[in-house]
């Protein structure tokens, strides 16, 4: 393996035009891809000097102080002859560095960036372990530290983390970027009436008396994974299987429910399999976090991480557990090398998606989705400025959803145009071939080229690879799935547009997703009358439906109808997901005089209240801060 790192090194140094596709040591450790797109401008991390295979973390959860302390050990993998290695941090409070056998070695802490943090550089003095003594801030980035008045049971505190994308530097020290892969382990020590949670296997389910009224639970992760998804939960949970490798973890109060709307997961991971092959991670665990979870979710390997919103009693929402399930192939078995690369993660993520939607729903309930998801494609390339802009490119820094939009619109024409069957099998091959590994936009159409198109010149030219990936807006060939349950719903707001009373709308039975294409096409100027008569017939302001009071609530405020207010404020300041938070304040902010002073005063409430990655973004919007 030394002559590998050797020729890799020299390779990199003469030219960064060739992929190293070796495993550099034990067969768990990623490859480092070195061409110019799969540098990482987003970490300090210098890979090919010094890179960190494997983390043991040893903490201790202060839910006073909020704060996580205690040291983190670090397996180097050096190139001959390097003196240093260079970690990720975020307002981590350093004490000490030494190496295996506990001898100092010399560190130095460079000038901090607000976003990037600062880096971390330790002299080597031969040491192939070293461990980090280090406290982490009452404001981590990726930390929330909730009073029981934020859970669902009001008794007890919370502590969740949120490493996506380059959070967990502000929690742990290490190589924080998606293309430096590592095995970890953990001992989180946590009060005694709290249960600890992480994304990886739980080998001691009930704790180990830690003394001081503590107990301490240990984890590990012996598949190489990028850092951002090492997560940890504490809490008030309890736990309820919902089949033989599949589970729910939550606060009591709220288990039944939750255990209701995931009764289908662990056939959701059989259909997973029938598609793309193996599900590789062991157990598939689901934990439902209380409101303030700044996301829909968030595919920590063995536990996904789910917002309580997507709770509706009518599994109207569980296509966000078959996406965060996808996940398992598409991102935590094959990540994006370089945050730039996303669109590898999020777009065969939500093609994936859909195709599991398909297969345990039928085809009319996916086709419903992906039609959704075509609306929401365009209505992010016109926010973005048009079809011209740069940030509707795939590969860069996209806006919106589009790196999850126009992605799996992407690989669904590729499907399209070359048929289902011939797709399958060359994507399960692909997983099977990057398995644990990172990808970069260039390496998968390499890929594509070499493994689908086999120098078909024609099919080349159909499928236009070059133009989907780098190019803005959408190409002539995209192909647009549409549902003709949508389009029964689309006559029913011509019907609404043209006068008809609320009370005479064909809406029986409507699922999510068709009160969602009813209310996002309705004019963006109604009447109060107008307004009033959707309210009372439907009660959309006390809709117990997150998805559906928030697509009202959108409505309500480009008409600046007050009526809606009081919901409004009652949703702001009872939900955390950013997903439905964006729009509203941006909403109010657009309404100038009338809604920036509301904006103002209900974040100024619900800050406290919101991830720390979510409050910082809205006070930007809404305070310019």
């Amino acid at each position: 393996m030394r002559i590998v790192l050797r020729a890799l090194l020299l390779a990199s140094a003469l030219s960064c035009a060739t992929i190293a596709t070796d495993v550099l040591a034990a067969p768990t450790i990623a490859p480092i891809l070195t061409t110019p797109d799969a540098r990482d401008a987003r970490s300090y991390a210098q890979p090919l000097v010094a890179r960190v295979t494997h983390v043991d973390l040893d903490l201790v959860a202060d839910f006073n102080a909020k704060t996580m302390s205690g040291q983190a050990a670090m397996d180097v993998l050096a190139a001959p002859g390097a003196q240093e290695i260079v970690l990720d941090t975020l307002d981590l409070q350093v004490s000490k560095v030494t190496d295996a056998r506990g001898r100092d070695l010399p560190w130095t802490l460079g000038a901090a960036d607000g976003e990037l943090g600062a880096p971390l550089t330790v002299q080597l003095k031969g040491a192939k372990r070293i461990v980090v003594h280090y406290t982490s801030s009452a404001g981590a980035r990726a930390l929330q530290w909730l009073p029981p008045s934020l859970t669902a049971g009001k008794a007890k505190p919370y502590l969740f983390s949120q490493g996506q994308d380059i959070n967990n530097r502000s929690w742990i020290p290490t190589q924080d970027s998606p293309g430096i892969r590592q095995t970890w382990t953990a001992r989180i020590v946590v009060p005694s009436d709290l249960t600890a949670v992480m994304s990886g296997e739980r080998l001691t389910p009930k704790g180990e008396p830690a003394g001081d009224g503590k107990h301490a639970y240990r984890f590990s992760m012996d598949k190489s994974v990028p850092p951002y998804l090492i997560a940890l939960a504490v809490g008030d949970l309890t736990f309820r299987e919902l089949g033989p490798r599949t589970g729910v973890y939550t606060e009591p109060s709220m288990m039944d429910r939750a255990a209701a709307e995931l009764v289908d997961t662990e056939q959701m991971v059989t259909t997973a399999e029938g598609l793309y092959g193996p599900y590789r991670w062991g157990r598939y665990d689901v934990l439902v976090l209380p409101p303030s979870f700044p996301f829909g979710g968030m595919e920590n390997p063995t536990l996904t991480f789910l917002t309580p919103t997507f709770i509706t009693g009518d599994r109207a929402n569980v296509g966000l557990v078959a996406h965060e399930l996808a996940h398992s192939w598409s991102g935590n078995l094959v990540t994006n090398a370089t945050w730039p690369d996303s669109w590898l993660n999020e777009g065969f993520t939500t093609y994936f998606e859909n195709r599991i939607m398909e297969a345990q729903y039928g085809a009319p309930r996916a086709q419903m989705e992906a039609d959704l998801d075509w609306d929401g494609m365009q209505a992010d390339i016109v926010e973005a400025g048009g079809a011209t802009a740069d940030s509707t490119k795939l590969y860069g820094d996209v806006s919106g959803q589009l790196a999850y939009f126009k992605g799996a619109t992407f690989l669904r024409t590729i499907e399209t145009t070359v048929g289902r069957e011939r797709w399958d099998a060359y994507l399960s091959s692909y997983f099977d071939r990057h398995a644990f590994q990172p990808q970069t936009t260039a390496g998968f159409l390499k890929d594509l080229r070499a493994n689908l198109i086999k120098g078909d010149e024609a099919l080349e030219a159909k499928l236009q690879l070059d133009r989907w990936a780098y190019a803005a807006g959408l190409p002539d060939n995209a192909v647009h799935v549409k549902s003709e349950a949508l389009a029964k719903v689309d006559a029913q707001v011509a019907a609404f547009k043209s006068g008809a009373p609320a009370s005479q709308l064909a809406v029986s039975a409507w699922t999510t997703q068709e009160w969602l294409r009813f209310l996002n096409n309705l004019p963006r100027k109604l009447t109060n009358e107008q307004l009033g008569d959707l309210d009372r017939t439907f009660t959309l302001s006390t809709s117990s439906n997150s998805y559906i009071r928030s697509a009202w609530l959108e409505l309500a405020i480009a008409n600046r109808y007050e009526p809606a207010l009081p919901a409004l404020e009652e949703f702001l300041t009872s939900v955390g997901r950013g997903l439905f938070l964006r729009p509203l304040y941006a909403g109010l902010v657009r309404q100038g005089d009338w809604g920036k002073p509301i904006a103002v005063r209900i974040l100024a409430k619900a800050k406290p209240t919101y991830h720390p990655t979510v409050a910082a973004s809205l006070d930007r919007l809404v305070n310019g801060a």
